[in-house]
């Protein structure tokens, strides 16, 4: 038993205690819960390593380490921690993101060796809801994408993607690992949108799932249909289907300064219960 503070790669048999402290708070830990429910702790088949900060021998922090460096249940403790094993490996990841202490946290003791970053969101509002609001009649015409429309929904998605990210996810090595992403998502019946004519003029998905919470990401209205409600009619649509079907919490985080957004969040029924941080590299 590890008796010290300490830090470690965690490996296959240590599952079950990494659930248990991420399953502590289900619906900020949905990201990461759902990909090690999938994945377990092979870093081969989770896309990178698993990072373990013990206290007196108990796991009590994680910091999962791949396309995303990501704290989870991180004391400041842990956080130094984190923070000197990522210096020691180097900068791998595309962002930083997690519950906003112990993220603003890591990217203090980190950005002297790994800034400037490319953006910094240092609030981005936690919200949740169990139940949709009665007040906003789902769209009727959003529904689940079919394998077959993977080409239909794919300009849709790099349009959302490059406007909130700031780059297109087709740079790089082309977009097969996008393009993998939302197949992924279709194929798990988790992309929904509207088509009209053959267009997409809403879409959503719901990112992350695990048997506690889901996550609903990637919500985009096509501009010349902006400010007709779609996207509060298109929510509600979308949170009937994660609530029958995925999980009893749906969450999301959105950008502080998208006040439009945050209220159209609101009148679908959810509510404001934490903050996300983002560094975008």
């Amino acid at each position: 038993m590890l008796t010290q503070t300490t830090t470690r790669v965690l490996e296959p048999s240590d599952l079950g205690a990494v659930l248990a402290l991420l399953e502590s708070d289900p619906v900020s830990n949905a990201f990461v819960t759902s990909r090690v429910r999938a994945a377990g702790l092979d870093p081969w088949r989770l896309g990178g390593e698993m990072w373990g900060w013990y206290a007196d021998g108990r796991l009590t922090s994680l910091c999962y380490s791949g396309a995303n460096l990501v704290p989870i249940c991180a004391t400041p403790e842990a956080v130094r921690a984190f923070a000197d094993r990522a210096r020691r490996t180097g900068r791998r990841c595309s962002s930083i993101v997690g519950p906003a202490e112990p993220t603003g946290r890591l990217w203090r003791l980190l950005e002297p060796s790994w800034g400037p970053a490319r953006d910094v969101r240092p609030h981005q509002p936690l919200m949740v809801t169990e139940q949709p609001s009665p007040d906003i009649e789902p769209d009727p015409c959003v529904r689940r994408i079919r394998k077959d429309e993977i080409d239909v929904i794919m300009p849709a998605c790099v349009a959302m993607f490059t406007e909130e990210v700031g780059i297109s996810p087709m740079t790089g090595d082309g977009g097969l690992l996008y393009q993998a992403r939302v197949a992924e998502l279709v194929g798990a019946g988790r992309s929904f949108a509207r088509i009209d004519d053959g267009k997409v003029v809403f879409k959503a998905e719901i990112g992350a799932a695990t048997p506690q919470a889901c996550q609903i990401q990637g919500v985009w209205v096509a501009p010349e249909y902006r400010g007709r409600g779609l996207s509060e009619t298109g929510m509600a649509a979308v949170l009937r289907y994660a609530l029958a079907d995925v999980a009893p919490v749906v969450s999301l985080y959105v950008n502080d300064y998208n006040t439009p957004a945050r209220a159209a969040y609101r009148r679908v029924g959810f509510r404001e219960v934490g903050a996300f941080m983002s560094v975008l590299f």
